[in-house]
């Protein structure tokens, strides 16, 4: 189609053909590039990224400026028991059968620093390609676990 394109554009510019001749021309070769050939494939559409299964929000982490203050009042309010305690980072874990809040000692005070999305069946190698096929890097660490940034920077821990 290039040549055509070129040849035509050569005629014009030679004065054989009209500016009317050029234009038809080319518009001919654009509609009859839209048409569909009779028996060829169409082109594959692009897959969409399969997407996780979740199964809720698993916990939420807050950041406080004091640590019993806020355990006891989660505590209070809600009726959560400690279920595990992390000395060394200064975290509690408070919930019934599982932690839904996790409260850690460190600033920036009052801040949901990261939240966890249970998925179902998770395996971290199945997650990680899913995640990469959206354009996400998978990171691991003590604060989040294995986990990702949201696209305003959120850190959203999968369990």
């Amino acid at each position: 189609m290039k040549a055509v394109i070129s040849d035509m554009v050569e005629r014009f510019e030679k004065g054989t053909i009209t500016r009317r001749d050029l234009v038809q021309g080319l518009a001919m070769l654009a509609a009859a590039s839209a048409v569909p050939v009779a028996g060829a494939a169409p082109a594959p559409a692009a897959a969409p990224a399969p997407s996780l299964d979740a199964t809720g929000v698993d916990h939420v982490s807050v950041l406080v400026s004091d640590l019993e203050r806020s355990t006891k009042f989660y505590q209070g309010v809600f009726g959560l028991s400690v279920l595990s305690e992390d000395k060394e980072h200064a975290i509690v874990r408070l919930g019934h059968k599982r932690a839904i809040v996790s409260l850690r000692k460190e600033r920036p005070y009052g801040t949901v620093d990261h939240f966890g999305i249970a998925i179902e069946h998770f395996n971290k190698p199945a997650v990680t390609e899913v995640l990469k096929q959206h354009g996400l890097t998978p990171m691991e660490n003590w604060q989040y676990g294995f986990y990702f940034k949201d696209p305003d920077g959120v850190n959203v821990q999968i369990v």
